[in-house]
């Protein structure tokens, strides 16, 4: 290493010259080498610090993903591993971190690929014995440019948590942007830990697909138990004013809707009919209500109120007689039933969901 006095218009200057060249960025003006006679210290330059980079041959290695590289000497500079103030700047922190704590993987980002040849030269230097590197290939956004906030991509871990992902299936679809097992799609932890080897991993770059993290997750969610859900879906539901969800079980509201949601906050809004009647969407009253429905649905109110034993297989007993005593189909009774006990004309089977919500409140429901 050695001091060099460069002042930012003798750099600005080479970095031009540099420009128009195709050379490295630094002359190594300061640079001690035998027989050279070396400038004049200026009294009023704070010096930095520089590594002498190797001036011939090549520093090269073999990736773990993207094979064997290889970078001239030649091109690169003699960077700076201690600025003007003392501080040490990343490419020798890095360098030493690695070496302190005996690191045997370098497993990163291939913008970093760049740095590889500096840090190696520095571990050379220093008589260290070379991590394997494997340098990842970036993540696009959908249109194929790099991830940026600027854009008005998701770039937080945390945003896509607020998303309604879960930390599962966010992983799951990570590790399947530039890697794959075969035509598995979705895998659990257990199964990637199992699965994953290095040498799998694309060096081309992969692309963010919205549409398919939503599947995963949905898929995540499907296998996710109903007690682990109710945890993470209570938060969500208190801000929509659900506070109490002891009756019916929020683990056996899930039970029933968790395959209809691919994120947990289309999940919380799936469960919240089960404790507060919504209000229909205009478009649904048109078209399954009218005078004739509300009297119908008072008539089957009297129905269920008959039944002694409340469960799903009782309730859904009770639909084919009275459609035949009605000279109906079951949709003009199901579709009007759910807007009258749920608000919502999308439920799943009608039958159960009566079941969950229970019998003094159904029976409320219907004849308000």
């Amino acid at each position: 290493a050695y001091y060099c006095y460069c002042s930012k218009e003798e750099l600005e200057a080479m970095r031009e010259k540099a420009e128009k060249e195709g050379t490295a960025t630094y002359d190594r003006r300061w640079r001690p080498e035998a027989g050279k006679t070396l400038p004049e210290i200026p009294a009023d330059v704070q010096p930095v610090v520089r590594f002498k980079t190797p001036l011939d041959g090549v520093t090269k290695w073999t990736d773990l993903v993207k094979g064997e590289i290889s970078i001239p000497n030649e091109a690169l500079d003699d960077l700076i591993i201690a600025r003007a103030d003392g501080t040490p700047t990343y490419n020798f922190c890095v360098v030493v971190d690695d070496y302190d704590m005996g690191v045997t993987h370098v497993i990163r980002g291939d913008d970093h690929v760049n740095n590889t040849p500096k840090q190696i030269n520095i571990l050379k230097a220093i008589g260290a014995n070379l991590p394997e590197y494997g340098h990842l290939p970036m993540i696009l956004n959908e249109q194929g440019k790099k991830i940026s906030k600027r854009s008005g991509d998701t770039v937080a871990i945390t945003d896509f948590g607020a998303m309604g992902i879960l930390p599962e299936a966010m992983l799951n679809y990570l590790a399947r942007l530039g890697w794959a097992h075969g035509d598995d799609e979705f895998f659990t932890m257990e199964q990637f830990i199992e699965w994953f080897d290095l040498k799998d991993v694309s060096p081309s770059p992969s692309r963010m697909d919205l549409k398919k993290l939503y599947w995963i997750n949905g898929e995540h969610i499907k296998i996710t138990a109903n007690e682990k859900l109710a945890e993470l879906i209570k938060p969500r539901l208190a801000l929509r004013d659900i506070y109490d969800t002891a009756k019916p079980a929020l683990e056996d509201v899930l039970a029933l809707v968790k395959d209809r949601a691919q994120d947990l906050n289309t999940l919380a809004d799936e469960c919240l009919y089960f404790y507060v009647k919504q209000t229909p969407a205009e478009a649904d009253v048109q078209k399954h209500w009218d005078d004739e429905a509300a009297a119908r649905m008072l008539r089957f109110a009297e129905r269920l109120e008959g039944l002694e034993d409340w469960n799903a297989e009782a309730i859904h007993d009770l639909f084919k007689p009275f459609c035949d005593e009605e000279g109906i189909k079951m949709g003009k009774l199901g579709m009007p039933l759910r807007l009258a006990v749920c608000g919502t004309a999308k439920t799943p089977s009608v039958d159960a969901v009566l079941a969950l919500i229970g019998k003094e409140e159904v029976l409320k429901r219907i004849r308000s």
